[in-house]
């Protein structure tokens, strides 16, 4: 019995749904030729597919697939069973529903029709009757609605929406395969492949992207497929592209990998992830500990409704929020010093660098929220202790990993009442890079959400709406990364940002003059001050842990040949500090100012940086 509707509907709205991964890898993982007809499997050999349906739904899957992808009688011809049609999506289906029971949803799983083997002729309406000899065993097995999966033309779509007018009361997803550019391999954009749900007499509950090139490739289909529809979307790449390992096809992309980039999916406004060619148990539920806080509506979606509720109060001028910000607004440069947090709780040693920067000239000191998802003591009581006992102010940076959405107004409007007034808002990196890679991530909000929130705090307005009375008064800050391999993506978040009412910026060290020109160069009409982050390097270890595992960061051949000439470590240390004095003074004339960071603690290094 086929779900209705609006169960789907109301489902998609209220959480985001955990789909499988792939049943094809898993086929093969247990030794299954490839020759083989992996689909007549389900009445061959049912144990192994009901063991997988069993894997995911121990992993996690809201969503069971099933194995019924070619089950067509077009390519179960190729391997004699054209007739075998009804019995093996019958079976199929009652497998997953088998093992799914009440606590998943099963989806009935229908490919494209394959190649029609030369010499046979097959009209429109042929095509369409082959789909609906599957889709009538799939229903007849207990689906509760259909999945067409890897659709490459708009061919396919309409071919579809045309079979399930005759199952009117089976809700169905369309989910489309295409590249980066939006494009199937026909050359068709998205556009033109989604022109025929428009008009589908009956139309589909959700469209989805599946297969692809990969999680990052899918992303950027994912970014220009959600403007084109109002439906929900669901998401399943693959885990990368296959490389040859001892005779076999192996998928490199890591559970975590394809993790972090779920999450960016769903803080776009995906409603359901799962995965496509190369994923496994492992990967979902991997998913499923990384989704399952965002399972109610993403906090962007709430966000801009605060504007709605009322006017808005005009936003405040930068000016008379902290002295950094009299400072930005008054275009005097700017040096910072970063300073990270104790991984105890003895801030004796942090509380004496900051002085000997008070003491050096320096105008703040950033305090970061769990770089690289280290655990150290309390950004929030780290800051505040630098401004009550350093006497120099502080920019905490604010990480949206860790904290619900209720958690983060809590500490903002501590901030407030402390007079921490300069705040860096990041997304945070995800757990799995740091000391506990299996600590749960909540990311109920990213970076642009919660400007906009604190720009609404800003003019008195809480996160549900409510009057805020006094407004806080804080300075809005973002991070940027004029390294960034997809920069149209950056600078397009970059410019909501500023939009959501960001007030300066600080990029990622850079090394290379010419790219950070670049950057400036394309944010010039943003008009906000941009200070630039500099990583005096210590050694050429350091250079190569920059260089080689810190995200976001880009080492020129130029500064690693440099480094590698230094004959020993303290060698290494004066070079690395005449590197970033000579990247300050050419980009001085370009940016509002600088902050250098502090390699290892070592305040002095940056503070030898900082001098004139």
């Amino acid at each position: 019995m086929s779900l209705t509707r609006t169960q789907i509907s109301d489902r998609l709205a209220a959480e985001v749904l955990i789909f499988d991964g792939a049943m094809g890898t898993e086929i093969y993982k247990r030794h299954f030729f490839l020759n083989a007809c992996y689909d007549a499997l389900s009445l061959q050999s049912p144990d192994t597919i009901r063991a997988i349906h069993r894997d995911y739904a121990e992993a996690g899957a809201d969503v069971l697939t099933t194995n019924s992808f070619g089950a067509n009688a077009n390519k179960l011809a190729a391997h004699g069973l054209a007739d075998k049609v009804g019995d093996i999506n019958l079976a199929a289906a009652r497998l997953a529903r088998e093992v799914a029971g009440h606590r998943c949803w099963v989806a009935g799983s229908v490919g494209p029709l394959g190649e029609v083997p030369f010499g046979r002729e097959l009209s429109e309406d042929e095509r369409t009757s082959t789909l609906c000899e599957q889709i009538s065993a799939l229903r007849a097995g207990g689906v509760d609605f259909v999945l067409f999966e890897t659709l490459g033309s708009r061919a396919d779509v309409e071919r579809a929406c045309r079979a399930m007018r005759a199952f009117a009361d089976t809700p169905y997803i369309v989910s489309l395969t295409v590249d980066r550019n939006g494009e199937s391999g026909r050359g068709e954009p998205l556009a033109l492949l989604l022109g025929p749900l428009a008009g589908a007499a009956v139309p589909p509950v959700a469209v989805g992207l599946n297969c692809g090139q990969g999680p990052e490739s899918t992303l950027a289909a994912l970014e220009l497929l959600l403007p084109l529809t109002d439906l929900p979307v669901i998401v399943q790449p693959n885990a990368g592209t296959p490389k040859p390992v001892e005779g076999r096809m192996i998928y490199m992309t890591s559970p975590e990998y394809l993790a972090t980039f779920a999450q960016r999916y769903v803080q776009l406004g995906a409603r359901g992830v799962g995965g496509c060619c190369g994923t496994a148990p492992e990967h979902i539920r991997e998913l499923a500990r990384s989704l399952r806080p965002l399972a109610r509506r993403h906090a962007a979606d709430r966000a801009p409704t605060l504007s709605e509720t009322r006017p808005l109060p005009a936003r405040p001028p930068t000016a008379g929020k902290s002295d950094l910000a009299d400072k930005l607004a008054a275009r005097r440069w700017v040096r910072c010093v970063e300073i990270a947090p104790p991984r105890g709780w003895d801030l004796g040693p942090t509380l004496r660098s900051a002085r000997a920067c008070r003491d050096a000239g320096v105008d703040a000191i950033n305090v970061p929220d769990g770089p690289r998802a280290s655990a150290r003591l309390s950004p929030f009581f780290t800051a505040l202790s630098i401004q009550r006992e350093a006497g120099i102010e502080a920019i905490l940076h604010f990480c949206c990993r860790d904290k619900s959405l209720l958690a983060m107004q809590a500490e903002l409007l501590g901030c407030a009442a402390a007079g921490l007034r300069n705040i860096l808002f990041i997304t945070g990196d995800p757990p799995r890079l740091g000391d506990f890679p299996f600590s749960s991530a909540v990311f109920d909000a990213d970076s642009i959400s919660m400007v906009r929130i604190q720009d609404h705090m800003n003019r008195g307005v809480d996160i549900g709406g409510r009057p805020l009375d006094p407004p806080t008064r804080t300075l809005i800050g973002v991070g940027a990364d004029p390294n960034a391999i997809d920069m149209n993506r950056e600078l397009r978040r970059l410019r909501e940002k500023v939009e959501g009412g960001a007030e300066f910026v600080i990029t990622q060290p850079v090394f290379a003059v010419a790219t950070m020109q670049r950057f400036l160069e394309a944010v010039v009409d943003l008009s906000v001050p941009v200070i630039a982050g500099i990583w005096p390097l210590a050694s050429l270890r350091n250079a190569e842990f920059m260089r080689n595992e810190v995200p976001g960061v880009v080492v020129p051949d130029e500064v690693m040949s440099r480094m590698a000439a230094a004959p020993d470590r303290e060698a290494q240390r004066g070079e690395g500090v005449a590197i970033a004095r000579e990247t300050l003074a050419a980009l001085r004339p370009m940016v509002a100012g600088v902050q250098v960071s502090a390699p290892f603690g070592n305040v002095q290094t940056a503070i030898e940086v900082l001098r004139e």
